[in-house]
C-alpha cells in the first residue's frame, strides 16, 4: 500500500511562518507530490487561493488547546476527495477512495446498492443521497490491517488525526 507521507499539522502558516492561534480560521491545500500528498496550512492573510496543482483545499478553525473532541467530519470534503480519485489506478489511491466511500456510506451520504463483478473485479455500487448519482467503486479486498492503515491514512491526510 502506498503510504502518503503527510507531515502533521504544525499549526503554522507555510507562507509567513506565523503560528496559527486557537480559534483562528486557516486554509489548507493538499498537493500531489509524486506518489504522495503534501498538506500546506495557510493563515487568512497569506491565503490567495489554492496553489497551482492543488489536489484539494478546505478551510477550518484551529481548535482550542483544551479541545479534545473527536474531529468533525465534513461530508462535502469527503465527497470531493471521492470524486477527485475517480479513475485512479494507483493501488494506494484505490484503497483511499474505497475507504472514503465506506465513510460516506456510514455518514449516510451514500447508500450501498450492492456489489457487482466487472471483468473479474468486484465493485460496490453506491448512490449519493443528495444528487442521486450512482458510482461503482473498486473493492480492493483489504485485510483488516490494510483497512485500518487506509482509514488512518484518510484521517491523517484530511487532518482528522
Amino acid at each position: 500500500m502506498t503510504d502518503y507521507q503527510i507531515q502533521p499539522n504544525t499549526r503554522r502558516c507555510v507562507m509567513t511562518g506565523r503560528e496559527l492561534r486557537p480559534g483562528e480560521k486557516y486554509y489548507t491545500a493538499l498537493l500531489e507530490e509524486g506518489a504522495s500528498f503534501e498538506r500546506r496550512d495557510f493563515s487568512p492573510e497569506a491565503w490567495q487561493g489554492p496553489p497551482p496543482g492543488a489536489f484539494s483545499f478546505w478551510t477550518g478553525k484551529v481548535p482550542a488547546n483544551e479541545d479534545t473532541r473527536k474531529p468533525r467530519f465534513d461530508d462535502d470534503l469527503l465527497e470531493e476527495c471521492f470524486h477527485r480519485l475517480e479513475g485512479q489506478t494507483d493501488p494506494g489511491k484505490i484503497n483511499f477512495r474505497y475507504v472514503v466511500a465506506l465513510l460516506l456510506i456510514r455518514r449516510r451520504r451514500f447508500k450501498l446498492e450492492g456489489t457487482i463483478t466487472e471483468d473479474g473485479v468486484e465493485k460496490i455500487a453506491v448512490h449519493c443521497t443528495h444528487s442521486g448519482a450512482r458510482y461503482l467503486v473498486v473493492n480492493p479486498r483489504l485485510t483488516e490491517d490494510e483497512m485500518t492503515q487506509a482509514q488512518e491514512e484518510v484521517f491523517r491526510v484530511l487532518g482528522w488525526n
